[in-house]
């Protein structure tokens, strides 16, 4: 884990989550910047389960390994499932959508770090 990587992932996953309540309060269903802005947060979400998942193969291991590779795998697949549901029936409510997994991921990612952090890395 790059602390810097998770951190700029905290804060992108906070502005994702009010562009989706903005989205919802504008009454717009999901478009493409949010589409755009879903895969820019997504492609650094790989980068940094990549990197992880890399570091504790490496023998860098947290003490809750097992939990640490499945927040990994929850951290890539929330966004892109969330953003297919927002899709899926254009309505006012995508956005919401998106922002509640957004939300999720970011929960995601500050667990990641907390668990990263029982490494002594």
């Amino acid at each position: 884990m790059i602390h810097g990587l998770a951190v700029l992932l905290l804060v992108l996953t906070g502005v994702l989550a009010i562009f989706g309540i903005v989205t919802t309060l504008l009454k717009r269903p999901v478009e493409q910047p949010m589409v755009r802005a879903v895969g820019v947060v997504e492609v650094l979400l790989i980068v940094q389960a990549v990197i992880g998942a890399a570091r504790v193969f490496g023998g860098m291991r947290p003490v809750e390994t097992s939990t640490f590779l499945i927040y990994l795998l929850v951290s890539v697949g929330v966004l892109p499932i969330g953003l297919q549901f927002a899709r899926a029936e254009p309505s006012r409510w995508g956005g919401t959508v998106v922002a509640v997994a957004s939300v999720a991921v970011g929960v995601a990612v500050l667990r990641l770090l907390l668990l990263w952090g029982n490494t002594g890395a």
